[in-house]
């Protein structure tokens, strides 16, 4: 039996395994990040993240090798593009692990691309998400809780999305989202679904500021408390629904607390907490994982 040191931290609590790696010397593989994801046999969490060299991996291809690449794995063992919670949680390990300075900006690698994290200062970061696409294409969306079934809105902010809009709190919070949503027609590589609730628009302080609560069935993990990434694809759904004179800015409510989107021309910048909660040593088996 071997040991492997991690730490656990979450983003408006989505959370995560972390695993310092600098040189690419630990075998993630998708049994163990199950065997770690697991709520209780293992540590526990939505995800993993390697904090890892780009040049130490293969998907850190097309990056400098110098460059940090956060190795983002969904709880069932396969990889995402990148996580949006999951990148600010990233950022606060950098900066405690490497000893990173992200107050001017830090670029890093992730399967998506590109993403630049910049402190805000008492544990809370930016996250610039890179380019978005609304589709034009219609979807329709199937859940436990919810008839008829909903047209949904396809968002691609570097992974698939798919955005419906409730008609109040009170269906948002009678779904069932145990099992995964369905979507009609099936995307080829999945997608997170996001169900959204438009709470209002608040003038104060000269800044218009949208407000949406929702919830979220992650691919690869289930429900879970936050998505950035979700909280991107809804605002940018809300905002294009609404019109173009609608705001810019949306102040989204999960589960988990409170992130906020800011919409540009060519990305959306994710601002939110990151925690860092516990650090540990946990057993590996030798065979089976």
């Amino acid at each position: 039996m071997t040991t492997l040191r991690f730490t656990k931290g979450h983003g408006t609590e989505n959370d995560f395994v972390l695993l310092f790696d600098e040189r690419g010397e630990t075998e993630v593989t998708p049994a163990l990040v199950r065997y770690l994801c697991e709520r209780r046999a293992g540590i526990g969490g939505d995800g993993l993240i390697r904090a890892v060299r780009a040049g130490s991996l293969a998907a850190g291809a097309g990056f400098s090798p110098d460059a940090w690449f956060m190795d983002y794995w969904n709880a069932d063992g396969t990889t995402s593009e990148m996580c949006g919670n999951g990148v600010r949680v990233f950022a606060r390990f950098l900066e405690r692990e490497a000893g990173a300075d992200l107050s001017e900006g830090l670029a890093i690698g992730t399967r998506a691309g590109e993403r630049t994290v910049t402190s805000l200062g008492d544990g809370r970061y930016a996250v610039g998400m890179g380019r978005w696409v609304v589709s034009a294409d219609d979807a329709v969306v199937t859940a436990a809780g919810l008839m008829p079934p909903r047209l949904a809105q396809p968002v691609d902010v570097g992974n698939p999305h798919h955005v419906v809009a409730l008609a109040s709190v009170d269906e948002l919070e009678g779904l069932d989202l145990l099992e995964a949503p369905g979507v009609d027609p099936v995307p080829p590589a999945g997608s997170n679904v996001e169900f959204a609730v438009m709470l209002g628009i608040d003038e104060a302080a000269g800044e218009s500021r949208g407000r949406v609560r929702m919830r979220v069935h992650e691919r690869g993990v289930g429900e879970t408390r936050s998505c950035g990434t979700g909280a991107c694809a809804v605002a940018l759904a809300m905002h294009a629904w609404a019109g173009e004179a609608s705001p810019t800015v949306w102040d989204i409510e999960v589960p988990g607390g409170e992130v906020t989107v800011r919409i540009e021309p060519n990305r959306t910048v994710l601002e939110g907490p990151a925690v860092l909660v516990a650090d540990g040593v946990v057993d590996i088996p030798d065979s089976g994982i």
